[in-house]
């Protein structure tokens, strides 16, 4: 059994903005699926179901983003997930816009619903599809930034990389995630 998960904040102010980039993932694959994100547990939104031959269960922690982990490991432990099963998507700021990357595990970096979920795991070693949100404008601070309003143009771009990432964690499920980073990264 797979946990994917992807963070971002809960509210609608919220959503079509650069920090809910793994909700857009999560709604992306509920969609293609045909699972539906309609069961509420441990502080999460969540469905589950098969994709790609792997029993998985798709979650959007409802914790805002700094808290996420406290909302992973409830899953982890209740459903006795291995971290090498937990996979995490999530907007960074050192991708550009429309790109993704794919690792097996590292560090949080100043992504602090990553540091949530490092903390709550105790470990860093699980799998993660970051999706490019692209550095603030010189005259813009990182929150601002990262919750702020997107123009049409730049969705265009972000939707971009919401699509690579759903279909890299199809690669991962079906292939593996070497499969995966040889191809998206």
């Amino acid at each position: 059994m797979y946990l994917i998960v992807g963070l971002g904040n809960p509210e609608a102010d919220y959503d079509k903005t650069r920090h809910n980039m793994g909700f857009h993932v999560i709604n992306q694959l509920a969609k293609e699926h045909n699972l539906e994100l309609n069961k509420n547990k441990f502080k999460g939104i969540y469905a589950t179901g098969i994709i790609e031959g792997e029993k998985v269960i798709l979650l959007k922690p409802q914790t805002f983003m700094n808290l996420s982990g406290e909302s992973i490991v409830k899953y982890k432990n209740f459903y006795k997930i291995d971290n090498n099963n937990i996979l995490v998507t999530y907007d960074d700021i050192d991708i550009e816009p429309g790109e993704i990357r794919i690792r097996r595990k590292g560090s949080p970096g100043s992504h602090n619903g990553m540091k949530s979920v490092v903390h709550f795991l105790n470990s860093d070693e699980f799998p993660r599809v970051r999706i490019g949100i692209g550095k603030p404008a010189e005259n813009k601070d990182l929150i601002s930034h990262v919750i702020g309003a997107v123009s049409n143009d730049e969705w265009i771009k972000l939707n971009a990389g919401i699509e690579k990432a759903k279909q890299a964690i199809e690669v991962i499920l079906k292939n593996g995630i070497e499969k995966a980073m040889n191809l998206y990264n």
